[in-house]
């Protein structure tokens, strides 16, 4: 074999300690990747596991604001509609007009039978008045007939004395039997005089009770015309009140939702239309898992991250605890007591609401999707 057959057989076969150094480079490079994975393996679960004992966190959180719902008091039929989808209102603005002829004409019904009962209780003074002064009258001649009748008793007893003196000196003939008659006669008329007075000041006693009567029947009558004004003034303000519901307006300053109304449309008294969502601070409502609440306390720090800003840190801090699970306030509550117990993690609803001014809370929106960390410590 020539020298130049050697050498290509050599190429073709190389000798087997040749091949030796290729396993030990690819053994030092998978060495050293395995330590780089290692460190960065135990660096990362180390970081973790410290920040684990310093902090809690949850994925499961949401913004939350206060939604205002629109809902009419009356039913109606709408005239207007003078908001649009996300438009902004202030408290007050009006949002819908309903159509209000009727409780117009209820006003005016109100207003009228109010009108008629104050005139009823004008006459019921006059007659009281009236009544008043006839009593008075009354009361003023039953005054002047005991007056008389005082006097007649004074002239009676004068005249009974000269007829009893008389009396016996028409028996001894010392004065004539003219004279006798004479006294007999004036102690009659004074007689029947009282009597006529007396019969007078009955008379007058009668009318002024007849009088008085009346006055208290007039008197009852005021009250009650009295009573029947205030009823009467009630239904006016009734039927105000019902027509200022015909126009519907913002509780508050907000935004407004999707309107759901049409021109046209009746609607009913209590009937939700759509909402408004206040300008009020928004807050965050957090679950957590009820292992994760044994170091959490109110007034701890919390860093929020909103899925809508993405790398900005919002300041808060935990405000309270929900007094019961989320799943208690389920419309089905789960029921333990029946069927196979199956363990399952509960989640507490945490209140967190944000201590800085950062500007981009005002953009926040209720249902937006947000992460929390509550530093324990």
């Amino acid at each position: 074999m020539s020298q130049e057959q050697q050498t290509n057989e050599t190429k073709k076969h190389p000798h087997p300690h040749t091949e030796h150094p290729a396993p030990k480079k690819s053994s030092k490079g998978f060495v050293i990747a395995l330590v780089v994975l290692v460190l960065v393996g135990g660096t990362f679960g180390g970081t973790k596991y410290i920040h684990g004992l310093h902090h809690e966190e949850t994925d499961d959180a949401q913004i939350e604001a206060n939604i205002s719902p629109v809902i009419p008091r009356i039913a109606g039929y709408v005239m207007e509609v003078r908001v649009k989808d996300n438009q902004r209102v202030k408290k007050g603005d009006t949002l819908i007009v309903l159509d209000n002829r009727t409780e117009q004409i209820q006003v005016m019904q109100a207003e009228a039978a109010l009108q008629a009962a104050k005139s009823n209780n004008t006459v019921a003074q006059a007659m009281t008045t009236a009544s008043r002064a006839t009593i008075a009258t009354y009361e003023a001649n039953v005054q002047t007939s005991d007056a008389q009748i005082e006097a007649a008793k004074v002239t009676l007893t004068r005249a009974t004395q000269d007829y009893n003196r008389y009396a016996n000196l028409i028996k001894d003939h010392s004065v004539t039997q003219q004279q006798f008659e004479q006294a007999d006669a004036a102690k009659q008329s004074a007689e029947r005089q009282l009597q006529v007075l007396t019969d007078q000041k009955n008379a007058a006693n009668r009318q002024t009770s007849a009088a008085s009567s009346q006055s208290n029947a007039t008197a009852q009558q005021v009250s009650v015309t009295n009573a029947t004004i205030q009823q009467r003034q009630a239904d006016l303000e009734n039927a105000k009140l019902s027509l200022s519901y015909t126009v519907v307006t913002a509780a508050e300053d907000g935004l407004v939702s999707k309107v759901n109304v049409q021109v046209g449309q009746y609607l009913q008294a209590g009937q939700s239309l759509f909402s408004i969502v206040l300008d009020e601070s928004p807050w965050v409502v957090g679950n957590f898992k009820e292992t994760q609440l044994s170091k959490m306390r109110v007034g701890q720090k919390v860093t929020v991250h909103v899925d809508a800003f993405p790398g900005h840190d919002f300041e808060a801090k935990l405000s309270s605890f929900s007094p019961a699970t989320g799943a208690r306030f389920a419309l089905l509550p789960p029921d333990n007591a029946s069927g196979n117990f199956v363990k399952v993690v509960q989640r507490l609803p945490i209140k967190i609401e944000f201590t800085g001014n950062d500007p981009l809370v005002k953009d926040m929106r209720p249902g937006m999707n947000v992460d929390i960390d509550v530093h324990i410590d």
